[in-house]
């Protein structure tokens, strides 16, 4: 009987160890699994991060510069005009691109040239905020680099000029610089301001007074500080009138 008893122990036993090392494999074979599934993933994030900036800048679409009034830095005409318009944009905004090149230079002739108009480009980069290629912020982060050369105007040009799709690397690092370079800015000081992202802290502060303002989308444009349009791409029309309002109203 002990012998029995012995035999039958011996053979619980051999099973619990073959179950416990299946179980082993099983978990061996998981964290292998997770590990190759890490792996996977962070091949995938560096191919989208790093591919495109190891593909040649390719052609650059120029531009020829537009003399505006008064530049200085992102605003435009005269701080003391009795209408301050600003003008909330994402480089990667296709309704930005349209709003540049055919109100934008409607509202500079008629009430910031004539003195009656105050106008400021502010930052709102959001279209790369679920993309790991942030073109939206490093776009925004170039052209600072460009203000500080005052060239801020040339560079919102060749940006919209060579845009081409969001997050489709249009906005590339590589691109950035050859823009830079195209309309002819001194290289090694906007390099170091660009890899510093020496304005980063300007960029947000614009960002979140935006959002703070209650805006959501680009482009917006405040007349006074006010929306108009809140949602929609106003028009040239409403925007004028938006204009006319305040210039009627006591005070300005």
């Amino acid at each position: 009987m002990k012998q029995g008893k012995s035999s039958a122990s011996k053979g619980v036993s051999t099973k619990r160890q073959a179950i416990r090392e299946k179980r082993q494999q099983r978990q061996r074979q998981q964290r292998l699994y997770i590990l190759l599934g890490i792996v996977a993933v962070a091949v995938v994030i560096a191919a989208i991060l790093f591919i495109p900036n190891l593909i040649p800048a390719g052609d650059v679409i120029q531009i020829t510069p537009v003399s505006r009034p008064m530049v200085d830095g992102r605003s435009l005409g005269d701080p003391n005009a009795p209408v301050k318009i600003e003008v909330y944009e994402d480089f990667q905004c296709p309704a930005c691109r349209s709003y540049s090149s055919d109100i934008e230079p409607q509202l500079i002739d008629n009430y910031v040239a004539t003195g009656q108009v105050y106008y400021t480009y502010r930052h709102f980069p959001f279209l790369d905020d679920n993309s790991l290629r942030k073109e939206s912020d490093q776009a925004a982060n170039a052209s600072m680099c460009a203000a500080g050369q005052d060239r801020f105007w040339d560079y919102h040009d060749i940006l919209f000029v060579n845009w081409d799709g969001e997050n489709q690397g249009s906005f590339s690092d590589k691109r950035l610089v050859a823009f830079a370079e195209a309309i002819g800015l001194e290289m090694n000081a906007f390099k170091d301001c660009f890899s510093a992202n020496q304005f980063q802290t300007e960029i947000e502060t614009d960002l979140t007074t935006g959002r703070d303002a209650g805006i959501s989308g680009t482009p917006s444009i405040l007349v006074n500080g006010r929306i108009i349009s809140p949602g929609f791409v106003p028009t040239y029309e409403e925007i004028s009138q938006a204009i006319e309002a305040a210039l009627a109203s006591p005070g300005s």
